[in-house]
């Protein structure tokens, strides 16, 4: 099967987990958009959805989905999302769409976070892939010589060869070349860094379940809590 048809397949199983009558928490990106117009087939059954992003907003507005403000909903009972990267533990790398901000937003206010992915993206250690890191412009070099301290290669992520601007008004650093062994306490000691938004690494939001497409459909992992 094509990378399409795999996170079209993951895209329909998730649909399980949506709990009718209820507001469901949506992603951003291209595994998150094949799930969104599944969510469409049985947009009747629920409320409607708070989105990570303007994209998945302006997806989820012309599928006919209602779409909440995160402060109009106290909890919402699932969130379903992709990854850039997701270990066996449920810790993940993301951002690669640049709404990591508002991911770990409403991935916090979530009972229940499903990662929707193809099977490429299962890693046993996270950073490989660039990681995405929001950051407030006035400290954006100082934040890419920490990186830099720690052995990571860091640039600012570009637009039409200016700094791509989030939803949120900040600046993007991806860093290449880390070994990210230990997520939650690299996501917490970076987090600390003054003018660092959000770093994209998922550990403290991790995901519960991942339904990973592969060759022979989709594969169902649970994770337990880290304690």
């Amino acid at each position: 099967m094509t990378q399409d048809e795999l996170k079209a397949l993951v895209g329909q199983a998730a649909l399980k987990y949506v709990v009718p009558g209820e507001i469901v928490g949506v992603g951003t990106g291209s595994t998150v958009n094949f799930f969104l117009d599944a969510l469409a087939t049985m947009k009747d059954q629920i409320k409607g959805a708070v989105s990570s992003s303007e994209a998945s907003t302006a997806r989820l507005k012309a599928l006919g989905i209602p779409v909440f403000d995160s402060n109009e909903t106290e909890s919402l009972s699932v969130y379903i999302d992709g990854a850039d990267e997701i270990d066996h533990q449920g810790h993940m790398v993301k951002g690669g769409g640049a709404a990591l901000t508002r991911e770990k937003i409403v991935a916090a206010q979530s009972q229940l976070f499903v990662c929707i992915a193809d099977e490429s993206k299962l890693v046993q250690t996270l950073g490989a892939f660039p990681l995405p890191v929001e950051v407030v412009p006035m400290a954006t070099a100082r934040v890419m010589r920490q990186f830099a301290a720690m052995g990571g290669v860091a640039s600012v992520r570009l637009k039409d060869g200016q700094p791509w601007v989030t939803d949120n008004g900040q600046h993007l650093v991806d860093v290449r070349g880390l070994h990210i062994a230990d997520p939650v306490a690299f996501e917490h000691s970076v987090s600390q860094w003054p003018g660092v938004v959000t770093v994209g690494v998922f550990a403290l939001q991790k995901a519960q379940v991942c339904l990973l497409g592969t060759a022979n459909g989709v594969k169902t992992l649970n994770f337990a809590l880290d304690l």
